[in-house]
């Protein structure tokens, strides 16, 4: 079963038929990039777009590495039709010289053009001086879990604990058990790690994995490359180099910490969350993972992005606020519990959230279903609803 990932779809059809601007789609690997391309073919399709005229290549799928000169006779045929010419490209940035042909198809004006990448770096490099601007990047996420309930419907509880233990990779199915799933993430890190960071850098893959399985048992606790240096006893210039590249694939999301008082934001006092959930499940001890209550500020993290909200950590005078969530004028403040039945818990919640003076929302997530409602402005909203869209 595959469903249809509709509000990355929206942005594509939106963006249809303007050559000036490249749509690059990036995203860790197998966070459904090819499949959202796929559906977009589709899409155009039931467009009556001219099959003739669109040109589909997942360079994924190849078994030698294409050159460049292989990578334009491919799309030649397609540019020697009249019209506008749609050429979407899967995993483009493994071609040397992709940037130069991205380039020169826009500047021709008549080609639609859609890449996906699963680099952040491929922004960064030539391909954002030669086109000045000229694209807009779409982050395909793993599914939210409104989506995921959609592909695997069952008992929301249960499938909440699946998807915070198991992750939303498209392709892994907690039905099939816990032991195909791990073998499927162990897969899935496997290649981000060999093809997206260690064959990019010079290093140690076992001090990879080490800051790897340290970032993962500390998601949602304040960490920083010096720290994970005095941690794990490896120099700081390889943390900052292997960091750099973990983010740069998207394994993992930083967030900066942002004082409420001072108006700015604190680097070096962020926090990093996991792109997936199941490979965290597959790389530290079961026996660790019994607490659920940090994948669900993960979860929350990441639904907020989907939400088109810039998410940081709020800090107002010394207390500390989950997320500080701002989309253009608006802001929300949230704080994740798995429960605040117990007095002491409550109290732990709401009080960080009292302190703000301001009149913006603040809400408590939780998956109780009872004491729900308001405290004095504040919302205390089930988790559960709140990511089903409810």
């Amino acid at each position: 079963m595959e469903i249809i990932r509709e509000d990355y779809l929206a942005v594509l059809t939106s963006s249809k038929d303007m050559p000036s601007t490249v749509k690059v789609l990036t995203g860790m690997r197998r966070t459904g990039k090819t499949t959202v391309l796929n559906q977009f073919v589709g899409r155009l399709r039931s467009m009556d777009t001219d099959e003739e005229n669109i040109c589909h290549i997942n360079l994924d799928l190849l078994v030698d590495e294409p050159d460049i000169n292989w990578l334009h006779e491919q799309i030649k045929p397609v540019l020697e039709r009249k019209g506008m010419h749609y050429i979407l490209i899967d995993e483009i940035q493994d071609v040397d010289g992709w940037e130069r042909l991205v380039a020169m198809l826009v500047a021709r004006g008549d080609c639609d053009v859609y890449i996906t990448g699963s680099n952040s770096k491929m922004l960064s490099s030539e391909l954002s001086t030669k086109l000045s601007g000229r694209y807009i990047e779409i982050e395909i996420l793993p599914l939210s879990f409104k989506e995921y309930m959609e592909l695997h419907p069952g008992e929301k509880e249960k499938r909440l604990e699946d998807y915070l233990k198991f992750g939303g990779l498209p392709m892994i199915d907690p039905d099939r058990g816990e032991s195909v799933c791990m073998y499927q993430s162990e897969g899935v890190f496997n290649t981000v790690v060999m093809k997206d960071i260690m064959s990019r850098i010079s290093g140690s893959a076992r001090r990879l994995d080490a800051i790897c399985r340290f970032l993962y048992s500390n998601i949602g606790n304040v960490t920083n490359p010096d720290r994970i240096s005095e941690a794990l006893n490896i120099p700081k210039d390889d943390v900052y180099r292997f960091m750099n590249e973990i983010v740069s694939a998207h394994l993992f999301y930083h967030a900066d910490r942002y004082d409420i008082v001072g108006k700015k934001y604190l680097k070096s006092k962020g926090k990093y969350y996991a792109t997936d959930l199941g490979m965290r499940y597959m790389l530290l001890s079961p026996g660790s993972l019994a607490d659920l209550s940090k994948p669900l500020e993960n979860a929350v993290y990441f639904e907020l992005l989907r939400r088109g909200y810039k998410v940081s950590i709020g800090s107002y005078n010394g207390s500390e606020i989950d997320f500080t969530a701002m989309k253009g004028d608006r802001i929300i403040y949230y704080q994740v519990t798995q429960t605040m039945l117990a007095e002491k818990t409550k109290k732990r919640e709401l009080t960080p959230l009292e302190k703000v003076p301001d009149n913006y929302r603040k809400i408590v997530l939780t998956e109780d279903r009872i004491g729900l409602g308001s405290y004095d402005g504040i919302e205390v909203v089930n988790v559960i609803d709140w990511l089903c869209g409810m």
